[in-house]
């Protein structure tokens, strides 16, 4: 008999670990599971339902970030103050759920943020929890916060899943984690977008091109990237940059306003419209949009850039490797199941434009460099992010939770 597995997914983008998620259950083998989702209201859904047997939105997930980035100080106190309006509603969706759904075998929270949500769903439920650690967490073992979102993880928990060796360096060492890597799918989509192919004939033959691929937010180092770019153009180089992604959420009328005003949203795309056209660089930078046929994009590339403030890598980098595309990550300390610095790509410091164009300047100027870590990193692609094979270990997981 199936397993009857609750997906609690907290934002409402398609993004990077919506992404994972939606690869990691279309590829668990058929009649092993069955997939509901509570998921926050947007494009998200679209793709849940086709690998779930139902799903149900909410206006928002209450979330409790203490990941290394972005935990609270200062005026993102103030983020707390929407999560505690979106807890009524967390409540309620996941009563809906138990009321439509009846009983489930297993919840499967995407993000260890939604700590509060799971803890909802165990009382309503009462069902054994994979936390899925999918961002680096914050480390300062003094912290109260820390402190209580590690105890929930070793007290309420039965297994904790991390994405990778960076993020599982950043929970307890005493604390037990499965490292099962996220997957990809490298297939081309059968119907063609024809609006963004349309953008990729424009682009010139000759140049070399960087890529840069997920939602538009000032932590995935956008607005180093253009910096870079502006370094590069200085240089000389023929390389233009292909934006793939949009904001992450539409800021319009008085709450958008004050969002923005309070430096807790940002319309990233119209900031770099504006500096794409104060440096002149309308002829090198572009911002291509959304597009779901994302293994064309990789074909159309010669590097990828992960410029993000997480201090860690990113989906996109494994995606691209599949296509034999080379990254340059801005990691601290990249580990070798993700990125080997000077083989598969080049680890450059966070926040730092002049490094980062310094590494795309390399890679524009050695292009056999280029080729020789992009086939390194197909090998390593290959090895660590199978799709099935990582979804058979996530199985296995499920498995051991349940006594199944």
């Amino acid at each position: 008999m199936a397993l009857k597995v609750l997906y609690i997914h907290l934002i409402g983008a398609f993004g990077g670990s919506s992404r994972s998620l939606f690869e990691a259950v279309r590829a668990l083998p058929a009649g092993e599971i069955d997939a509901y989702f509570v998921t926050q209201r947007g494009s998200v859904t679209k793709f849940f339902k086709q690998v779930g047997v139902d799903v149900i939105e909410s206006p928002g997930l209450t979330q409790f970030d203490n990941t290394r980035y972005s935990f609270y100080r200062g005026v993102r106190w103030l983020v707390m103050l929407r999560e505690l309006l979106y807890l009524p509603a967390t409540v309620l969706v996941l009563w809906r759920a138990r009321k439509r759904w009846g009983h489930m075998d297993l919840i499967h929270l995407n993000e260890f943020t939604g700590l509060i949500p799971m803890l909802i769903a165990q009382s309503f439920f009462n069902a054994p929890v994979v936390v899925h650690a999918r961002s680096v967490a914050r480390t300062e073992p003094m912290s109260l916060r820390t402190r209580w979102v590690n105890g929930i993880l070793k007290k309420k928990v039965a297994a904790v899943v991390a994405i990778d060796e960076n993020v599982r360096a950043s929970l307890p060492a005493t604390l037990a984690v499965d490292v099962i890597h996220n997957g990809f799918t490298p297939v081309v989509e059968h119907s063609r977008d024809e609006s963004f192919h349309a953008k990729l004939q424009l682009l010139r033959p000759t140049s070399y091109k960087v890529g840069f691929v997920g939602n538009l937010l000032r932590v995935k180092g956008l607005y180093d990237l253009v910096e870079a770019a502006r370094i590069v153009r200085r240089a000389g180089l023929d390389v233009e940059f292909i934006i793939v992604g949009e904001n992450a959420r539409k800021l319009n009328g008085l709450r958008g306003g004050l969002l923005k005003f309070l430096g807790l949203a940002q319309d990233v795309r119209s900031d770099l419209e504006r500096l794409i056209v104060e440096y002149g660089l309308a002829d090198s930078f572009h911002l291509m949009g959304f597009t779901t046929d994302i293994q064309r994009v990789y074909q159309s590339l010669d590097m990828l850039c992960f410029p993000s403030h997480y201090d860690a890598p990113g989906r996109p980098i494994f995606e691209a490797a599949f296509s034999g595309i080379p990254s340059v990550v801005a990691v601290r300390d990249p580990r070798s199941d993700t990125l080997i610095d000077g083989e598969t790509g080049l680890a450059v410091p966070p926040q730092n434009p002049e490094a980062l164009a310094e590494a795309i300047i390399y890679f524009a100027s050695n292009p056999e460099k280029s080729r020789a870590f992009g086939n390194a990193a197909r090998i390593m692609a290959h090895q660590n992010f199978d799709v099935k094979s990582n979804s058979a270990n996530l199985l296995a997981v499920y498995r051991r939770c349940t006594g199944s």
